[in-house]
């Protein structure tokens, strides 16, 4: 029987992405830029600062989902682990702009430790979310309709934070860059709140379909991931995406301001960038379903890749041609955040039909310490090019002239890198296999069979 997921719960569990999708953007976008040419952070050190509280997540995320798995509460075993991280979250947050007057590596240190809290919060808050679809509804196409919602807030998200923090940092009157900072902190944060609150009481009346099971250590949920090859499919060519968007994210403020010349495009760029998540998401789950999910995630990742590489050109043909190829990037990015969250839905439930154990929250403990891994090894990976070829911190008050061997790094590694790593995603986005079809079968060999323990 199909478990039809009601539209408040919908509704409720999409509100949820728009504090995911707020917070995987703002500091994507602006920590980097933040620390080297506001605080006169070393694009190395900076590189690091973001980096390093995001590898803490490999063992944080793990601990979440294996807890969030066995978890019961009258609230059931993911909600108590929403409402943790609503109240956490926007807090840290917040202190990770409001640091006192510092600037060089005291301004490093404060910022790296405000970060680890936060990436901290978030995991509690993240997992258990990512874990929730899987255990709503059985049915393959009902997860897609499903996930839209989540896509539809998402791209809100990221439209209504890309554009108005950028412009907040940059507001005349409220007293310099620095202020403006603080100020966005302070606003992103209450957004955070209120988005985060909205997923906890908005999915009260979600369905559970199945029994929750649990492993009870790293190593044992390591042990499953291994032996699941479509997780495994799916973890690194979502990596290889990640890897990508993350260096686009980040590099975006510099791009505006060394390559296009005008740091005000930022907001724009933005808004080019996720304004075809709004508009083109029922078609992407249309073409979900034309194409299965594997030929419509080569369709997005092609399109992401022929808009990142097109963008080098932008010395050659100007502004308006950059805004049209961080269109089309637009277009393939929107695609595969969809795909992405859909495919891993189904990994699971087959994992769920075949072995009989109910693991959701081992694969998306694991898939959200991988996915924000690597979402700051991007920052990392772009900081530590930029301070090999010699790019300059900097404060407000003392401005520097960006060495043109900077200014190139800066245009190839925010194109050409994050081409290449798409490439290299839809090669192994040929070797995902299961499909509809795969899943009923999978279902009907299951009918009648005993349900397992997990082990």
């Amino acid at each position: 029987m199909v478990t039809t997921v009601p539209r408040s719960v919908r509704i409720g569990y999409g509100v949820g992405a728009f504090g995911t999708g707020t917070f995987s953007t703002v500091p994507g976008l602006l920590l980097l830029f933040y620390l080297t040419n506001v605080l006169a952070v070393s694009a190395w050190l900076a590189g690091l600062v973001v980096f390093l509280p995001k590898l803490w997540d490999l063992f944080i995320n793990t601990y979440v989902g294996q807890r969030s798995d066995s978890t019961v509460s009258r609230f059931g075993p993911r909600r108590p682990w929403l409402l943790l991280g609503a109240l956490t979250l926007p807090v840290a947050f917040a202190l990770t702009f409001l640091g006192p007057p510092l600037t060089g590596v005291p301004a490093a240190i404060y910022v790296g430790v405000m970060f680890f809290l936060t990436a901290t919060a978030y995991a509690f808050f993240e997992v258990p979310y990512k874990a929730m679809p899987a255990e709503m509804t059985g049915d393959y196409h009902e997860r897609s309709s499903l996930l839209q919602w989540r896509m539809i807030f998402l791209g809100l998200a990221i439209l209504v934070s890309g554009a108005v923090a950028p412009a907040i940092t940059s507001m005349e009157g409220i007293g310099g860059p620095v202020a403006g900072y603080r100020l966005m902190g302070v606003v992103i944060g209450a957004l955070l709140l209120i988005a985060m609150l909205g997923a906890f009481f908005g999915t009260a009346r979600a369905p559970v379909v199945g029994k929750v099971a649990t492993e009870h250590s790293l190593r044992a949920q390591l042990v499953v991931a291994r032996t699941n090859g479509m997780f495994l499919v799916v973890l690194v060519l979502s990596c290889a995406q990640m890897f990508a968007a993350s260096v686009m994210l980040a590099g975006t403020p510099y791009f505006a301001t060394y390559v296009l010349g005008h740091p005000e495009t930022t907001t724009a760029l933005f808004v080019f960038l996720v304004g075809p998540i709004l508009l083109t998401m029922p078609l992407w789950v249309r073409l979900s379903t034309r194409l299965e999910k594997r030929g419509a995630m080569v369709l997005s990742s092609a399109l992401f890749l022929a808009g990142a590489a097109g963008l080098a050109l932008t010395p050659q043909f100007g502004t308006a041609y950059a805004y049209g190829c961080v269109l089309l990037v637009g277009v393939g990015y929107a695609g595969f955040q969809l795909l992405q969250f859909s495919m891993l839905s189904d990994v699971i439930v087959h994992d769920s039909l075949v072995t009989g154990k109910r693991r959701a929250g081992v694969f998306t403990g694991l898939w959200t310490a991988s996915e924000t891994v690597v979402m700051g090894l991007g920052a990392l990976a772009l900081g530590w090019i930029l301070g090999a070829v010699g790019f300059v911190e900097s404060d407000p008050s003392t401005p520097v002239t960006q060495p043109a061997g900077a200014v190139d790094a800066v245009l190839l590694s925010t194109t050409l890198l994050p081409a290449l790593f798409m490439a290299i995603s839809i090669a192994l986005t040929l070797r995902y296999t299961l499909t509809a079809e795969t899943l009923a079968e999978a279902g009907r060999a299951a009918e009648g069979a005993p349900a397992q323990t997990a082990s």
